[in-house]
Parts: C-alpha cells; sequence; structure tokens
C-alpha cells in the first residue's frame, strides 16, 4: 500500500519518559506484511489521498512508460489504487497490475472500480511484492510514497530490487519514491495528537532506534460511540545513499534523482526524493 501510517517530523510531541534516548528491542509483536492495509484501508483514501500530486506523478510515470516501449507498469503496494487507476486511465492500452498484499486495501480498489472506474483496465495482484511480480519484461515498476520502507529489513528490501531487476526490459526502470531519514536519526518514543473533535481524539504513539533504521507505532483513535481502534504501522528506512548501494548488489545504477515527480531538484535539503533506477 502507498505511503505509511508513520507521523510526520512536524508538530508537537513529547516524549514518553522524558527524554530522547529509548532504544527499541524489537519490532512490534504480531505485525505482519498485511497489518498496516488491513487497518488504514477504510481510512486511506482520507487521511493520505492528497499525501503526494496525483497528477504530476501520473504526468512522469507515463513519460517512463512510454520510453519504455509501453511494457507492462506494476505498482508495488497499490493500496486503494489512488495513483493507479489514473494511470491507467492515462497510458492505455498499456496493461498496469497493482499488487499489494492486504485484501482490505484491494477490497476497497475494487469497490472503486465498479464504482468510479468501470471502464479501467487496471489489473490487480493480492500477494508480495517480492515473491509475487508478474513475469517480465516489464517497463516501469514504482513504489509510491514511502512504500518500500514498509519492507520490514534490509535484506528483504534487497531482494526486492534484484527481483524488479530480473523483471525489467531494456528500457524499464524502477521508481522509488521516500523520505530522506532525519540526520542524525531519530530515536526515541514519541507521542502525538493527530486529531481532536468533541466526539473523537486520535493519538499517534510512536517508538524510534535510530541505530537499526526502524520507526513503528500506533494511531489509536478513541471515539464516543465506538470504543477504541487500533490502527498499527511499522517502517524500516534507508537514506539514498544506501538505497543506492542496494540497487548498485542488484544490477541497477541510480540514473535520476529529483525532489518530487514534479522535477523539483532534487538538494541536499530535501526532505523527499524520486529515484529512477534503471539496468545498470
Amino acid at each position: 500500500m502507498e505511503g505509511t501510517g508513520a507521523p510526520s517530523h512536524g508538530g508537537p510531541i513529547m516524549t514518553l519518559d522524558g527524554s530522547r534516548q529509548v532504544i527499541l528491542a524489537a519490532v512490534m509483536q504480531g505485525y505482519d506484511n498485511t497489518s498496516y492495509g488491513d487497518a488504514f484501508a477504510d481510512v486511506y483514501d482520507e487521511w493520505y489521498g492528497d499525501i503526494s500530486d496525483v497528477e504530476a506523478t501520473v504526468a512522469a510515470l507515463a513519460t517512463l512508460a512510454a520510453a519504455a516501449g509501453g511494457l507492462p507498469i506494476v505498482e508495488l503496494g497499490v493500496g486503494t489504487g489512488r495513483l493507479a487507476f489514473p494511470l491507467a486511465e492515462r497510458v492505455q492500452p498499456t496493461l498496469v497490475i497493482g499488487i499489494d498484499s492486504s485484501p482490505a486495501m484491494l477490497h476497497r480498489l475494487a469497490a472503486k472500480h465498479a464504482e468510479e472506474h468501470a471502464d479501467s483496465a487496471l489489473q490487480t495482484i493480492l500477494g508480495d511484492m517480492i515473491d509475487d511480480l508478474p513475469d517480465g519484461p516489464l517497463g516501469v515498476v514504482f513504489i509510491a510514497f514511502n512504500t518500500f520502507f514498509n519492507i520490514g529489513s534490509a535484506a528483504r528490501q534487497a531482494d526486492c530490487m534484484r527481483s524488479v531487476a530480473q523483471r525489467l526490459g531494456p528500457n524499464g526502470c524502477l521508481v522509488i519514491e521516500a523520505m530522506v531519514p532525519e540526520d542524525p536519526p531519530r530515536t526515541g518514543s514519541l507521542v502525538d495528537v493527530k486529531s481532536l473533535a468533541n466526539d473523537r481524539v486520535i493519538l499517534s504513539v510512536a517508538r524510534y532506534d535510530g541505530v537499526q533504521q526502524t520507526a513503528e507505532g500506533q494511531f489509536i483513535e478513541f471515539t464516543e460511540s465506538g470504543g477504541v481502534r487500533l490502527r498499527p504501522w511499522s517502517i524500516r528506512y534507508a537514506p539514498p545513499t544506501e538505497l543506492d548501494q542496494m540497487a548498485a548488489s542488484a544490477g541497477l545504477r541510480c540514473a535520476e534523482r529529483w525532489e518530487t515527480f514534479a522535477g523539483e531538484p532534487f538538494t541536499d535539503d530535501s526532505a523527499r526524493h524520486v529515484s529512477v533506477y534503471r539496468l545498470a
């Protein structure tokens, strides 16, 4: 699924223990590759529908797909189809395939397909974004904002790059959109208020391990009528330099890097990046 439940770096925060020096010992108990999607599917479009510029993203991906000769496009972590539907409509008859491990996310996508995009040729796969990739050759494989970091270990992230590289056509590319981690990395436990109303409050509880490059947490929703709802998230993040090293090991090279899909230059002050990897 696109994005992540990870709270932004801005806004008021407080530490749970009065310090920023809590080292995490383990990943969240019971969390797996369906947890995020199943927890966020019902609110994803409301909370993250404007996480990035859809029009600019679709335009850039369509240009890359044309350069790849019209080979199939695959979105890893397609979620509810926020990007995949307008992309499929833009590039038809080029095939667009979305992969997601969450049945709940794909259920939402299917409902939107029937109600809002009945003519779309978008295809979906319920499965793992590494092990269930369709056969190549593929033109563009893209991973929207921070979804790559939902892969929970450096080893599996490297596996993802290798799996994609094995399926790219000669002019194909892998596109990763992600945040640039804080430097120095954040370590500690934090609480924030996401929203507050007279009948509902949503708290963000998170903990960070700068050594392991992990962050995990819960959005905890209290409502007057519905009790408590937990929405867990967990990521393993990496800076662009580490992603480039993984790519090189997979036989890929970073051909282009922008700050956003609109093409703004990437600088040392950029908080996010769009990296385009091609076969070396």
